[in-house]
């Protein structure tokens, strides 16, 4: 099979809803989903997969869309905040008031949806190792962590 071109329609499966894209195969997901198709909740920060804002899942499994190319994700499920379904995780996100300026929130969010879909019950050294990629610039790190076992216990 030959790698589609950048004049070529590439389909993706983004929230459960399929889509068709003319882009370049190598181009960020990041910048399909925000730019392509206006999908904004996820978050450019710093384009090195370093700070953890434009985290999506692929598969189920965490990962940085600004590392992760429009080729990578050929045949696969990708969610994005606007389709995560952690509802239990938003609560406690509310209950606990996580955000401040809410820049990281969504890439906090997939990161520990991520966690909690493949470690049910995680130890806080599981919880500080699955978020320890993600980058809280207000320092809400402490709500984090309780709002992650907030939603473990309910």
């Amino acid at each position: 099979m030959t790698e589609p071109t950048p004049t070529q329609a590439q389909a993706l499966s983004i929230n459960g809803k399929q889509f068709s894209v003319v882009a370049d195969p190598n181009m960020p997901v990041l910048w399909v989903i925000r730019d392509l198709l206006g999908l904004t909740g996820t978050k450019y920060g710093c384009g090195s997969g370093l700070c953890g804002a434009c985290t999506i899942h692929v598969d189920g499994k965490a990962l940085r869309g600004c590392l992760t190319s429009l080729k990578q994700v050929q045949g696969k499920q990708v969610t994005t905040i606007e389709g995560l379904e952690a509802d239990k995780l938003k609560q406690a996100w509310e209950k606990h008031n996580v955000p401040q300026c809410g820049y990281c929130q969504a890439g906090q969010l997939m990161s520990a949806a991520a966690l909690l879909k493949q470690t049910p019950k995680p130890t806080a050294q599981q919880v500080d190792d699955a978020m320890s990629g993600n980058i809280c610039r207000c320092g809400t790190y402490p709500r984090i962590k309780v709002a992650i076992n907030d939603a473990v216990e309910a």
